[in-house]
Formats: C-alpha cells, structure tokens, sequence
C-alpha cells in the first residue's frame, strides 16, 4: 500500500483519500493541512478551492493553484506544530528549475458549522 502524500504514517487510502473524495469532512485543521497538501501533489484545485474559507477564495485563482501544484514536484510535508487554530508546516519541493525549496508557513484555520477552512498564511523566510 501506498504511504500518504501528507508524510502520515497511514496509507494514502487511510489517510487523505476520503477527504479528497469528499467521502468525509476533516475534523481538524492539521487534517484540512495535510489534505490539502496531498490536493498539490494530485493537482486537485477543486479541493484546494473548496477547502479555503469563502471569504478569501476571491484572491484565489483556480488555475494559478493549477499551474503552480503542476510546477512543482512535491516531496514530503512537515507539520512543524499544530494547535487550536493554527498549522505551521514545511513542504519541501522542487521547483520547475529542479531547485529544493521550502515552503515554511503558520496557516490560520477557521471553522464553520462543523468543517475547517484555511483562512491564510504567514510565510517563513
């Protein structure tokens, strides 16, 4: 069986495969996180839409999510520290020079009724 994209422990089928499936609802933010992560690695902008809070999903364009999670070639995630509201993370990735990067960011997490949405980010330099 195949390990999660998310760098989990779990497999890919139990781990962010329901939730990219709309089959179940993230019950936290790290999941919304770490789902969404794997959404990059499958180019799967739908999800990355749905998931952001509908306040900020007007500075979003679908395919510019596309076209960046399609550049890239991601190679695993880091949760740094989750808590309440709040996924600080680290995904790694090559860029589409073939250049390691680090995408370090703090993500803010709102909830709605009972499902999480990303809200935005604090980028780590």
């Amino acid at each position: 069986m195949k390990n999660c994209y998310c760098s989990s422990d779990k497999t890919f089928k139990n781990c962010c495969e329901s939730f990219l499936k709309q089959q179940i609802t993230p019950t936290t933010p790290e999941q919304v996180m770490r789902s969404r992560y794997s959404a990059y690695v499958l180019h799967d902008a739908d999800y990355l839409v749905a998931t952001t809070h509908i306040s900020e999903r007007k500075y979003y364009s679908k395919a510019d999510i596309l076209e960046w999670s399609k550049t890239n070639t991601w190679l695993k995630l880091e949760v740094v520290e989750a808590y309440d509201n709040i996924v600080e993370f680290k995904a790694y990735y090559l860029d589409e020079k073939q250049l390691a990067q680090v995408h370090h960011e703090r993500s803010t997490f709102k909830q709605e009724g009972n499902v999480w949405y990303y809200v935005d980010g604090v980028f780590f330099a």
